[in-house]
């Protein structure tokens, strides 16, 4: 079976992001954080362009959550909306609710976390960068 891994991008802020993402989940970045200003073809970009990140990538669990900045004097432009979401799967209640309260601090909560009628306690939200998150924990499936 294929694994998928979500990939964000970030207008500049890819690293800030990343380290408040490695506070909450802990652990350390997959190999380094790559630059735009290492890649080939970048040597007219503006020093802050040269410092946006190419490549970033934090382990959780299983899985990897990577990113990048988007380079605008490459005609690229970011539109932050709600067509994706990184749903966390948590093992137990408890990291559940540590989780969406250290993911959603200054962003805005769509769905406190809580019981829910089909069974399972969930929460979703947008980070204070714009990424959407669900926290979903079943009892059943967490065994």
């Amino acid at each position: 079976m294929a694994k998928l891994n979500p990939y964000l991008n970030f207008d500049g802020k890819a690293e800030e992001a990343f380290n408040f993402y490695k506070s909450v989940f802990g652990g350390e970045f997959f190999g380094e954080i790559h630059k735009m200003g290492n890649a080939p073809g970048t040597e007219n970009l503006s020093e802050e362009e040269k410092n946006r990140v190419m490549h970033i990538a934090l382990p959780i669990g299983q899985d990897l959550l990577m990113a990048s900045d988007i380079v605008p004097s490459f005609g690229q432009t970011l539109n932050v909306g709600n067509n994706n979401y990184v749903s966390i799967f948590p093992e137990s209640k408890d990291e559940a609710d540590r989780l969406f309260k250290g993911l959603s601090e200054g962003g805005n909560v769509e769905m406190p976390i809580e019981d829910q009628f089909w069974g399972d306690y969930f929460g979703s939200f947008q980070d204070k960068y714009g990424v959407h998150w669900m926290v979903n924990y079943n009892e059943e499936s967490a065994k």
